[in-house]
């Protein structure tokens, strides 16, 4: 899909956008054309379309000219002057594992639909009471960030439904103790960094929260449209020295860009919490590609995103029984090959007594990441917390390892991941 704009964009939200030259070869295309004509309802509508972020409309061309002088007057004032204005928490320790929300009101890949909701409470109730503390969403997971609502609404039932005042002082610890984090998705229209602090703010509404644990960019724009990019640094280093975000962490960054965001936030006295990436026995790149090692250098905590890629790696699908909707045409060159690495996951899985999705997220961690699954319910839920507590010996990674080379393929990275 091709999609080539032109923007004029004047300051204070005076929005002007204009069509000047540009093709539409997919209705996909056509109506994010519409979206974008039409201010008052783009948030809802793109934002739908976003929640597939890896197969989401690839941007071969786009041209903007927008005036910064705003923002950047704004982002020399605000790195000299500014100061925090409550207190930080540095939330170092984010568990061994989390819990990804992608598909708590994802419509287009998980098929989430309301009847849902009763469901996912119960996750989350049994997520808290586990010990998991790290819930990872995004602003674009779900219409009118459906996602987000959702995890402020539980967070809030869960403590409501205490029965007495020990289980409510025990309940409010537990919530005390999470980290909500999301994700603010470059949207077109967010070219400059107030945009980028409104968007945090609106997270947090939404949260039912004065301030968000931890945020995150969730892609760089270095790859279609990199003058966009100094806004979203900026926006992101205000939302955290105004104290909207708690923590600043990022998302499909490679060792390049990080590396020069990393400097530009040091300059401003700003420490990078986290680093988000597509991480599994299928899609290894970040360690390959030398991500892992400059996190690691720059002490940045790696997120494992998709740590069961899609659920290829649970043993549900086959070439016969492709996993269902986009997920089945997205990944069916995978499948051919893919007994050979669950050969060798049942070895090791019948070793500890574990099930395949325990062995894939064992891994990750293994590796020192802390991986994000998703879960639609408690079942889910349960077999992800039988990951933890529990740790695959050297000779089995290197095994696990060497299998998942045989296979030949890898899962298609993001879209937007950067070098």
């Amino acid at each position: 899909m091709v999609v080539l704009f032109r923007f004029s964009f004047k300051e204070n939200y005076d929005l002007n956008i204009s069509r000047k030259e540009g093709m539409m070869t997919t209705k996909s295309a056509l109506l994010i054309d519409k979206v974008i004509s039409n201010q008052n309802s783009n948030t809802n509508k793109l934002s739908s379309l976003c929640q597939r972020r890896d197969l989401i409309v690839g941007v071969s061309s786009t041209a903007f000219s927008f005036v910064l002088s705003q923002s950047t007057a704004a982002e020399a004032s605000t790195g000299a002057t500014n100061k925090v204005k409550n207190e930080k928490k540095k939330r170092s320790d984010l568990g061994e594992i989390g819990l990804g929300c992608w598909s708590w009101g994802n419509e287009f890949v998980w098929q989430y639909d309301e009847t849902m909701d009763y469901e996912l409470s119960r996750v989350f109730d049994l997520a808290v009471d586990s010990g998991i503390k790290l819930f990872d969403t995004a602003d674009s997971y779900g219409a009118d960030g459906k996602s987000e609502r959702l995890l402020g609404k539980f967070c809030r039932e869960y403590y409501d439904d205490a029965n007495d005042n020990d289980e409510k002082k025990k309940k409010k610890s537990r919530i005390d103790d999470i980290i909500l984090a999301t994700k603010f998705a470059p949207y077109p229209w967010r070219i400059t960094s107030d945009s980028f602090v409104k968007a945090a703010k609106e997270s947090a509404n939404r949260f039912g929260r004065e301030s968000i644990e931890l945020g995150q960019l969730h892609w760089s724009t270095e790859n279609y449209q990199p003058l966009q990019e100094r806004a979203l640094w900026d926006g992101i280093a205000r939302a955290y020295e105004e104290g909207i975000i708690e923590n600043v962490g990022l998302s499909n960054y490679g060792p390049r860009q990080l590396q020069k965001i990393h400097k530009y936030m040091s300059n401003r006295g700003i420490p990078i919490a986290t680093l988000q990436v597509q991480y599994s026995l299928l899609s290894r790149f970040p360690e390959l590609n030398g991500t892992k090692e400059t996190c690691d250098e720059l002490g940045i905590k790696l997120i494992a995103y998709s740590p069961l890629a899609l659920g290829l790696l649970t043993g549900k699908y086959s070439v016969e029984k492709p996993p269902p909707g986009l997920r089945g045409q997205a990944y069916k060159g995978v499948l051919k090959p893919l007994p050979i690495l669950l050969e060798t996951m049942k070895e090791v899985a019948a070793v500890h007594n574990k099930t395949l999705p325990q062995v894939a997220l064992n891994y990750c961690i293994s590796k020192g990441t802390v991986p994000i699954p998703g879960a639609k319910n408690t079942k889910q839920l349960k077999d992800n917390l039988g990951a933890v507590g529990w740790r695959l010996s050297n000779s089995e990674i290197i095994e696990l390892d060497k299998a998942a080379e045989k296979v030949g393929v890898s899962v298609s990275q993001n879209i937007f991941q950067t070098a």
